[in-house]
């Protein structure tokens, strides 16, 4: 369903029920609510929880900004390796008021957030600056941003910026698979027959690349959420692969110790990607965080 979170049209799905703890979850660069596994949904309902995705802004059915422009990915990369300012279309800040917007429409005070990689930047924001709208934080796959971190390889990054021969369908999906066997987790592969089912039925309900490209650039210019972190007292856990190639694993500890009292999975042979048989896993990661919170709902 289509709400005005924000400003701007948010597509979100709800599920559980209307009395349940609610759990917001944001997910990563380029990726639609979609991408959050059925399974795992309907693992958190029977924990009680009352679960929300949404499509970020210019991905997905949610609202785009291709008025502002294509992407100059080229000159932002450039400005991030070089340390300087990036000009970006709009802030991960502004996409994390879109998120507290998609509570405040839905009737939600606070809400245990989830974020995956993008997702975990973005909830990282929400709970420095609205800190009474979040009641737990698990970040999933995702960094502080400090510059001094192990980056991708030089594989994985020209597989990130990759694109696929053509806009048709069966290229795209065929585009995604290949990125996915690189950053995808090497002790969990994944089926091929249903990452392709749910890979096709993705870029059917929606391929938005220049949408992808803003929000690149809103990572870069971005940058280091150091300082910012210490404001946070959600409590919180973060989940990591051991394996993962695109935020490599030493992301984690570091993460972790900037955010007061916040605990640790680091998951073995996990990459960045959330494999059927972790699902389980992760269930519990959030579960538990979200009852060591304190906050009344």
């Amino acid at each position: 369903m289509k709400i005005t979170a924000n400003g701007i049209e948010i597509e979100v799905d709800v599920q559980g029920p209307p009395g349940g703890q609610p759990l917001l979850l944001v997910m990563g660069l380029g990726m639609q609510y979609v991408a959050w596994p059925e399974e795992l949904v309907a693992d958190l309902v029977s924990r009680g929880f009352r679960v929300v995705r949404f499509d970020n802004r210019d991905i997905g059915l949610s609202q785009g900004f291709d008025q502002l422009g294509p992407p100059r990915m080229v000159g932002a990369m450039l400005r991030y390796t070089l340390r300087l300012p990036v000009p970006a279309p709009y802030q991960l800040r502004d996409m994390a008021d879109d998120a507290i917007g998609v509570l405040d429409a839905l009737g939600i005070r606070s809400a245990h957030v989830v974020g995956a990689s993008m997702g975990g930047m973005i909830a990282q924001h929400m709970a420095a600056r609205h800190p009474t709208r979040v009641r737990s934080l698990t970040l999933i796959m995702t960094t502080s941003g400090a510059r001094h971190l192990p980056q991708p390889a030089l594989r994985t990054r020209q597989a990130l910026m990759s694109r696929p021969r053509s806009a048709a369908v069966a290229d795209v999906v065929a585009h995604l698979e290949a990125l996915l066997r690189v950053i995808g987790s090497p002790g969990y592969p994944a089926d091929p027959a249903r990452q392709r089912e749910r890979l096709e039925a993705a870029v059917r309900r929606a391929w938005r690349p220049a949408g992808t490209a803003r929000q690149l650039i809103a990572i870069a210019a971005d940058g280091d959420r150091s300082p910012m972190l210490s404001k946070i007292r959600a409590p919180t856990r973060v989940v990591h692969g051991a394996d993962d190639p695109l935020v490599p694993p030493a992301a984690a500890p570091d993460l972790a110790a900037k955010i007061a009292g916040a605990t640790l999975d680091l998951v073995p042979g996990m990459g960045h990607d959330l494999p059927l048989a972790l699902l389980p896993r992760l269930a519990d990661d959030i579960a538990q965080v979200a009852g060591s919170a304190d906050q009344p709902n």
